[in-house]
């Protein structure tokens, strides 16, 4: 039997009323996966749904230290249960900062433990299903092996969540479809079909194919993005994809930020920012899974110096399948940088809250890789970007992003994913986001379209009225 963990709430599964539907999360247990769940877990609580989330212990405790952006800071809603489900012991090495392909592969052997999850997400589904009128499993499209028992239980069914763009997800089918549809061919043109060589490893590549099968067993699709910004592509996975029901309810992100009542617990940089000028800013993140080889950061610190641009730059290792156990590693930059910039430069090497430093006003640009976490928070929030895209579903965001929204540039082509940025590509990329009238063009897109996304959460908007029509259909 696994180890259940009824926390934050204080109610069993007994407590729950006969006649309620509850909602069970199944994130895949890698921080962005972790973290859109979470925060879709925040927004469907809202309608007084009680949401079980369901993961290890750690990757609950990594889901919940790292959450924020809502009224109170890292609070986790009453109707949200956390289950700390038992899987094998996994080994959870440190990254290769120098492999050729960067995807993440030091993760694989917790993805590979995560599909021990099947029996006690049945075992829990089946517990829940004896107590509710109806159990509606929300999974991560990646575990959808882990929720296949979902069929056999009369009064439960499950939506597959997409962790990545509507328009990743819509070239993925289309690629994988015979024959090419005309009307999609014209709305597909050649430049904006990035290579999939190098997005992943052949192992995670067999995983994926693992999940195939199960996939096709969901009631509906659900996508962390809004028709605003992925309009064409919903309408075109919907025609290629007619016997599913597809909700775009994004952005699971808070699209406002609360207020500061006081600065105690502030992180350090925020106080930084809040002296900086409107706008002025460059912040310099590449995410939880990225490993960056000492020659790139070399690089990398020498372009921002010579940029002569304000930055925030956030310089971790790669999370390790354990976050809590093992010793973190620190890159090394280049001796005498910090002193060197300290009056226009911060950087920082520990957990960074992104959402505040990308709602902050001063905060004008994004150097990102790109994962659809940190694409979709910068778009809520009116943020260009600077495209560095590294592995996985990057590359095909970074498209979207800059050929497509037309809200940011290039730093790094995929096409020469295999080489060195080389410090004056960053400089001149900095500059051209931070201090060009191109920059600011394309700053004024991304403001526009962050002001219509955020518009589509309030009562009335777009992905509002979608998320109703979601909660409508589960609760009918």
């Amino acid at each position: 039997m696994a180890n259940h963990q009824h926390r934050q709430s204080g109610r069993g599964i007994n407590g729950l009323h006969q006649t309620d539907v509850v909602v069970v999360m199944v994130p895949f247990p890698a921080q962005g996966h972790l973290n859109q769940l979470l925060h879709l877990s925040h927004l469907i609580s809202a309608y007084n749904v009680p949401v079980h989330y369901v993961s290890t212990a750690i990757h609950n405790r990594q889901a919940m230290l790292r959450f924020h952006g809502w009224d109170h800071p890292n609070s986790v809603s009453n109707n949200i249960q956390f289950h700390d489900l038992t899987i094998p012991s996994f080994l959870s090495p440190h990254p290769n900062p120098n492999a050729p392909n960067k995807f993440p592969s030091h993760l694989q052997p917790l993805f590979n433990a995560s599909l021990h999850l099947r029996d006690p997400v049945a075992t829990l589904l089946r517990e829940l299903s004896s107590n509710a009128r109806r159990v509606i499993v929300i999974n991560d499209s990646l575990m959808a092996y882990v929720v296949q028992d979902v069929v056999s239980i009369p009064n439960a069914e499950s939506y597959a969540f997409h962790a990545i763009s509507a328009f990743g997800c819509f070239l993925f089918y289309w690629r994988n479809r015979l024959g090419n549809p005309s009307e999609e061919n014209a709305k597909i043109p050649k430049d904006i079909n990035p290579s999939l060589e190098g997005c992943f490893t052949a192992e995670f590549w067999d995983f994926i194919a693992s999940q195939r099968q199960f996939q096709k067993r969901c009631s509906g699709r659900l996508y962390d993005t809004c028709r605003i910004i992925e309009g064409t592509f919903m309408d075109l996975i919907e025609k290629m994809e007619r016997d599913k029901k597809q909700w775009a309810i994004g952005p699971f992100n808070p699209v406002r930020m609360p207020e500061e009542k006081s600065s105690t617990g502030r992180h350090k940089c925020l106080e930084w920012l809040d002296k900086q000028a409107p706008n002025s800013v460059i912040y310099v993140s590449f995410g939880t899974t990225t490993a960056m080889e000492d020659e790139q950061i070399k690089e990398l610190a020498n372009g921002l110096e010579r940029s002569e641009q304000k930055f925030i730059w956030v310089l971790r290792d790669a999370d390790i399948g354990d976050v809590f156990n093992g010793e973190v590693k620190k890159p090394e930059i280049p001796k005498g940088f910090e002193e060197r910039v300290e009056d226009r430069g911060m950087v920082v090497r520990d957990w960074a809250p992104q959402l505040e430093i990308l709602s902050h006003p001063s905060t004008g640009g994004f150097m990102s890789h790109c994962g659809w976490n940190s694409s979709m928070e910068s778009i809520t929030m009116g943020v260009p970007i600077a495209a560095w895209p590294m592995a996985s579903d990057q590359p095909t965001n970074a498209v979207l992003i800059t050929k497509v929204l037309k809200v940011g540039i290039i730093v790094k082509d995929w096409s020469r994913r295999d080489q060195i940025v080389m410090s004056t590509t960053i400089e001149n990329a900095v500059k051209m986001l931070m201090a060009s009238k191109e920059g600011d063009e394309i700053r004024n897109r991304a403001v526009d379209l962050g002001g219509a996304v955020r518009g589509s959460m309030d009562k009335g908007g777009v992905s509002r009225m979608e998320l109703d029509s979601f909660v409508a259909h589960i609760t009918r």
